[in-house]
Order: structure tokens, then C-alpha cells, then sequence
């Protein structure tokens, strides 16, 4: 058994361990990764034996050896409160200079050469350069060994001091340096990763310049990604698309409590599907048929008949269709609203107006450096939307598509790829990327759809689109009980399933109508990111359960 070592950080003690049993364990690890992932092998085998020599080095009595080290799990586990504060890597600019400061990250890039080491330290996809020279009673080369096999997305505390450079710092994101004066690994990465932060985050464009240089990049692809996830999304353009996913439902949230809307949560088992057809996930549920709600849509019909007026709800929605596309998903985030109505559905259209030109206008305002990151990795032209949003008919894409000289059923769904010609059309025509669709023929919407009242081969309906594809489905809703009985027989639809849904109307309730948003769908369009797995976090799809 290794002996243990105590040192004194900031007035607490640390136990630190010497580098033999940590060697042994790496040495195990690195056996089975070799077996695992052969690609690897070398470069494992190349880090361990820098780790192992600097093992050996440290043996050697260094009386600066309080000044960096592997920190004990024990010390870890709110051993004690030192009072120490920690700085933000984001934070780190020249009104700091001169002064000390403690960072926590990740190892993102060491090099060294002669008595110095550089050590590029990430957090939340900011990095700063820290610097250490062999200094007499500061830094010794035992340190610098340290520092120079640290492995990859390590976990690290660095202390030093703030210093401004006289050049630019190329490849980090703060244009000043730490002087190191400590530093401790706090959580150990393995030496061979099963993807490369580098390779997850070129672009397309680093490829070809490496293409017409003579150099070949590894390519990452999805299944590799998804595969690792979590590596996966500490790259820059990950890190920036989950945090505008936030804004995107934050902005959501604030602009319809400010219209006087209550957030509501939904139930997620139903006795019922709530859209008909059979892309519902069906279970047990204590010896009763249920399944996983494919829409929070009754449930939100059914607070208006509670006389709540507005509400919303932010929740998973469940589908179980065999889509293999690139906009489909098992299991999305929904955004989803429903309001009273006084005399027309267009009131739903106009709040859902002025909802989204608010969320675009935020996301311009509040997220320029998150799409800066985004658009690095995946370059796109800025969304155009128009402050008072293009509404078009149906009918009135039918004929834009027939001028085009694309003959569609006049009374059926456009597909995919007639909605992407259609977008183009509209912005050729209109110069705008989102608008509106309304007025759909009755029979390709779900039950609960009101007719239109001066053509019931029509439904008072509507799409909203971006780039072409459709992210908002909404309607006024059938509140008469009759008409709601009869409209979901002829959907085949079991109506004995949802009798608490038809019964909460026989009680009496307002005119009204909502909308339902897929989340990860609207960001992956604002961006143009090209494939929604890109904006859910762990993705679930016909063939994926895992991670």
C-alpha cells in the first residue's frame, strides 16, 4: 500500500497519493482500452508511459511538491469549506491583470517545451491559456512533468496570477494568461478518448482546407457522437446550441406569462391516444390498457374548461412512428399553448405572431455569441421573418405550387418535399423564411379540428413554417359535444377512451384554440443545423434508446 502524502492548499488539507497505485489502475484501464478501441492502442500505451516516468520523477524529494498533484477522494467528498473563490474562465479579461485567481476546467490542450508548460484550461466552452516556467521556491520541473501528461478532459484547479500578453493568444477564447502558481488534477480523464474534441468540432470547411493542404482530418459521424454523448457535447457548437435551446423555451415562458397565460403540467399516461392512429407507445398501467401522451392537447382543452383562459405547458410528447428522417423524433420537447376565443381563430394566429418575432428578436439579441459558436461549425444565413408575419391559405399554396408548374390534391397534405419547393417559392416571393399556412382541408387534421363554417371540406387550421419546414401545428378547437362525438368516430378513434375529456365540455366552455411547437425542431431550423439529433440532448429515435 502506497503511502499518502499531506499537503496544505489555502490553509485546508489535501491528501494527495503518490503516483504507484494510480499507475497500476491506468495501466488496467489502458489494457482493456486497447482491447476495446486497438486505434488507440499506441497512443494510450505512449501517455501511460509518460505518466508512469512521471511517477517515477516525483518520487524524487521535491520540496515545492504541495504545489500540484492528484487531489484524494476523500478531500472530495465536503471534507471541509475553505472559504476559497473560484473565477469563471468567461470572466477572465484584463481588468483582472495582476490579480490571483483560481479556475476550475477541463485540460483542453498541454504542451511543453524546455522549462516551460502551457496548459489550455476549458469551461462551459471558454478557454484560457496558463502558462508555468521553472521558477527557484515557485515552480520546479517535477510540476512541469506534471502539467505536461495530464490527460485530456481532465478535471483541474489552477492557481496563479492574471497577465495581459503583447499579442493575440490564437486558439483561446480569453485574451489573457495565468501565470501557474498550483495546480491539481481534481477528477482524471482516460488517456485515450473515444473521440477527439479537435476532430467533434471542425466544420466543413476545415475539411476542405486540410483537403486541398495534403492533410486528412478524422471524421466523427453521428452514430460515433451519439454513441458519446457526453464527449460529444463539450464541443464549442454544442455547448452554444443547448444553451439558445434554453433561451428559446425561456423567451417562450416569459412572453405568454406576460400575455396573462398559466404554465400547467400535463398528465403523460393516457387511457387513450389524444391524436389517433397508432403511433402511440402503448403499456400496462396496473393490468389496464395506457399509453405515453402523444400530446398534452386534451388535457390542455380541459383546463380552458376549467376556466383558466391561457395556458401553456413545456413537457415531452411521445410518437411512435417509424419516421427515419432527419426531422422526426420518438421523444421531443413540446411547446404547446391553448387560449379562450371570442369570435375568431386568427386571435390564436396573431398572438402566435407576435410570440415568435419576439423569440427571434431575443435570440438576435440575447445570443450573439452562442450563434457565432453555431455558425462556425455549421454556417447559415440569418432566419428572415417580417415583424407582421406572411399568412397564406392553403389553397393559396396550392396555386403558388400549380404558377411553379407543381400540380398538387388540392385536399391532401403536401409532403416534405412540396413544403421545401413552397418555402422557396414564398421567399423568392415574399423574402421571408417564416409564415404562416391556414384554413387546411378538414380531413387531414386530427378530430378535435372546427370546421370551417363557410366550407366544411375546410377546418379553421393552420402550419407555421421556417426554411420550409413545418414546426407549428395549431387550430380552433371543436367544443360542441356532438360534433366532437362525431368528428372522433370518423377518425376511428375510441370514444369510450377519452369520456372524461368529452364529459369536462357537456359542463359548459368558451370557444377556443392553441398550438403545439416542437422544440428541438425550432432551433434546428433558426440555425439551419440540417438534422434534429443535433438539437436533442440525448436523442431518441426508431433505433435509439441509449445513451
Amino acid at each position: 500500500m502506497e503511502d499518502e502524502k499531506v499537503n496544505t492548499v489555502a490553509g485546508e488539507e489535501v491528501k494527495m497519493q503518490d503516483g504507484g497505485n494510480e499507475v497500476k489502475e491506468e495501466k488496467k484501464k489502458e489494457k482493456k482500452e486497447k482491447k476495446e478501441n486497438p486505434k488507440n492502442a499506441k497512443k494510450a500505451e505512449r501517455q501511460l508511459a509518460r505518466q508512469m516516468e512521471a511517477a517515477a520523477v516525483k518520487e524524487v524529494d521535491d520540496p515545492l511538491a504541495a504545489n500540484y498533484g492528484e487531489i484524494e477522494l476523500q478531500t472530495l467528498q465536503s471534507a471541509a469549506q475553505s472559504g476559497r473563490k473560484w473565477t469563471k474562465v468567461s470572466q477572465l479579461d484584463q481588468e483582472l491583470k495582476g490579480q490571483a485567481v483560481l479556475v476550475r476546467g477541463r485540460v483542453h490542450a498541454v504542451r511543453s517545451k524546455g522549462k516551460m508548460a502551457f496548459l489550455v484550461v476549458r469551461e462551459s466552452g471558454y478557454t484560457v491559456q496558463c502558462l508555468a516556467s521553472v521558477a527557484e521556491n515557485v515552480i520546479s520541473k517535477q510540476m512541469l512533468k506534471f502539467i505536461s501528461v495530464l490527460n485530456k478532459e481532465s478535471i483541474v484547479d489552477v492557481e496563479g496570477e492574471v497577465s495581459v500578453p503583447p499579442g493575440e493568444i490564437a486558439g483561446t477564447s480569453q485574451q489573457v494568461e495565468i501565470q501557474i502558481r498550483k495546480v491539481y488534477c481534481v477528477s482524471k480523464s482516460l488517456a485515450s478518448l473515444p473521440l477527439t474534441l479537435e476532430d467533434a468540432a471542425r466544420s466543413e470547411l476545415d475539411f476542405e482546407k486540410a483537403e486541398k493542404g495534403g492533410k486528412q482530418y478524422a471524421r466523427v459521424g453521428q452514430d460515433t457522437r451519439l454513441n458519446n454523448r457526453v464527449l460529444d457535447l463539450r464541443t464549442p457548437a454544442n455547448q452554444a446550441i443547448f444553451r439558445v435551446q434554453s433561451h428559446v423555451s425561456m423567451f417562450f415562458r416569459e412572453f405568454l406569462i406576460s400575455e396573462d397565460f398559466i404554465e400547467l403540467h400535463t398528465p403523460k399516461l393516457m387511457a387513450g391516444a389524444s391524436e389517433g392512429g397508432a403511433s402511440v407507445f402503448t403499456l400496462d398501467y396496473k393490468g389496464q390498457p395506457a399509453c405515453l401522451a402523444q400530446s398534452p392537447q386534451l388535457h390542455k382543452q380541459m383546463g380552458i374548461c376549467a376556466d383558466f383562459g391561457r395556458v401553456f405547458e413545456i413537457g415531452p410528447v411521445f410518437r411512435a412512428e417509424n419516421s427515419f428522417t432527419h426531422r422526426h423524433l420518438c421523444e421531443f420537447t413540446g411547446l404547446d399553448l391553448e387560449m379562450e376565443i371570442k369570435e375568431h381563430y386568427f386571435e390564436v394566429i396573431d398572438l402566435l405572431d407576435k410570440l415568435f418575432v419576439y423569440i427571434f428578436d431575443g435570440l438576435n439579441e440575447k445570443c450573439k455569441k452562442e450563434l457565432e459558436a453555431i455558425n462556425q461549425q455549421y454556417p447559415f444565413e440569418p432566419l428572415k421573418y417580417h415583424k407582421e408575419t406572411l399568412r397564406l391559405t392553403f389553397d393559396e399554396g396550392v396555386q403558388l405550387l400549380k404558377e411553379a408548374g407543381i400540380i398538387v390534391d388540392p385536399m391532401a397534405d403536401f409532403n416534405t418535399e412540396t413544403e421545401k419547393k413552397l418555402g422557396q417559392l414564398v421567399k423568392d416571393k415574399y423574402d421571408t423564411d417564416f409564415y404562416v399556412l391556414h384554413r387546411y382541408p378538414l380531413t387531414i387534421r386530427p378530430f378535435y379540428t372546427m370546421p370551417c363554417a363557410d366550407d366544411p371540406r375546410y377546418s379553421n387550421s393552420f402550419d407555421v413554417f421556417i426554411r420550409g419546414e413545418e414546426i407549428i401545428s395549431g387550430a380552433q378547437r371543436v367544443h360542441d359535444v356532438l360534433l366532437l362525438t362525431k368528428r372522433a368516430t370518423e377518425c376511428g378513434i375510441d370514444v369510450t377512451s377519452l369520456s372524461a375529456y368529452i364529459d369536462s365540455f357537456r359542463y359548459g366552455v368558451v370557444p377556443h384554440g392553441g398550438l403545439g411547437v416542437g422544440l428541438e425542431r425550432v432551433v434546428m431550423l433558426f440555425c439551419a443545423l440540417g438534422n434534429i439529433r443535433k438539437t436533442s440532448l440525448f436523442p431518441r429515435d426508431p433505433q435509439r434508446l441509449a445513451p
